[in-house]
C-alpha cells in the first residue's frame, strides 16, 4: 500500500474519527497540521449541521472542506461547492408521514438552521450533539423559509427496525440512509457523500487514486467506492467492511489517526 500519492483525505465523523465518547484524539491536530504541511486536504463528511461541525473543527475551520449533512451541503472557506436541496413538496410529504411515526422524531435540516417540533428531553439531548442552530415550531409542515437539505429521523425506537419501513419504498427516488442505531436520513435523491466527494475531487483536481477515505456506517457507503484508499474502521457495519479496501482500528482504538500518522511520517 503505498499512500505517498495521497492528495486528499475524506473522513467521517461520529463512530470513525471520534471515539465513542464523541471525543477527538488528542494527536488528532499535531497529526493535522503534519498533512497541512504536505499539503495533503482534508475533509470532515458527515451527517451532523454545518454549524456543528464548524465548531468542532474550529481551530482550523479555514482549513477543512466540510461535507455535511451526508453530502447536501458542501462547504470551504464559506464557499459553498454544492447544495442538494430537495423539492418543498417532497420535503413536507415525507414530514407528514414521519410525524405520525411513534417514538421517532423528525428534525427538518435548512441551510440556515434545524427546525423541530418535539421537546422530549432525550430527542433534545441527541438534536443538541449534532445541529448547532435549531429552533423549535409549532408546526414542522409550516416552515417555509428556507432550503431543505435533508430530514432526519431521531428514532428512539431504531432506525432499522422502526421508521424505516415507512420509506423503504421510496428508494429508487430519494436517498433513505440509515444512518445510526436511532438515525434515519432522508435526502435528495443525488445526496450523498459519495457524490459530493466527487464534486471536491473536480473542484480540487484530484482523482479517486489520490484519495484516502474513511467510514463506519451505512452511510458511508457510496464515498467507499471514490477513493482507491478507502478504510473501514474495526467498527465498522459488515456491509461497508465488505466495500472498503482496507481496514483500520476502531475509533475507540484511534483507528483513523494512527493510519494518519502511518502515511504523514513516511519520510
Amino acid at each position: 500500500m503505498n499512500l505517498s500519492t495521497v492528495r486528499l483525505v475524506v473522513t467521517d465523523i461520529d463512530g470513525t474519527l471520534l471515539d465513542s465518547r464523541h471525543k477527538l484524539s488528542n494527536d488528532f491536530y499535531p497529526t493535522f497540521s503534519q498533512l497541512k504541511s504536505k499539503g495533503i486536504l482534508f475533509s470532515a463528511a458527515s451527517g451532523r449541521q454545518l454549524f456543528n461541525l464548524q465548531k468542532r473543527f474550529e481551530p482550523i475551520v479555514e482549513d477543512v472542506i466540510f461535507i455535511s449533512e451526508n453530502g447536501s451541503y458542501v462547504v470551504y472557506r464559506n464557499e459553498e461547492l454544492l447544495v442538494q436541496a430537495m423539492p418543498a413538496a417532497v420535503t413536507r410529504e415525507l414530514l407528514a408521514t414521519a410525524l405520525g411515526i411513534a417514538g421517532a422524531y423528525p428534525i427538518l435540516c435548512g441551510k440556515k438552521k434545524a427546525y423541530v417540533q418535539h421537546t422530549n428531553p432525550e430527542f433534545i439531548s441527541n438534536v443538541e450533539l449534532y445541529y448547532e442552530k435549531y429552533e423549535v415550531v409549532p408546526d414542522l409542515l409550516q416552515v417555509t423559509d428556507d432550503e431543505f437539505l435533508k430530514i432526519a429521523i431521531c428514532d428512539l425506537v431504531g432506525s432499522s427496525v422502526n421508521s424505516y419501513g415507512y420509506f423503504k419504498d421510496r428508494e429508487d427516488e430519494l436517498q433513505v440512509k440509515i444512518s445510526g442505531k436511532i438515525w434515519l436520513d432522508l435526502s435528495h435523491k443525488l445526496a450523498n457523500k459519495g457524490r459530493a466527494l466527487e464534486v471536491v475531487q473536480q473542484r480540487f483536481g484530484i482523482s479517486a487514486e489520490d484519495t484516502m477515505v474513511f467510514g463506519d456506517y451505512l452511510n458511508d457507503l457510496e464515498m467507499m467506492s471514490k477513493a482507491h484508499f478507502s478504510f473501514a474502521v474495526e467498527n465498522a457495519h459488515p456491509d461497508i467492511k465488505k466495500a472498503a479496501r482496507y481496514r483500520a482500528k476502531s475509533n475507540d482504538e484511534n483507528g483513523v489517526v494512527e493510519m494518519l500518522q502511518q502515511m504523514v511520517n513516511l519520510d
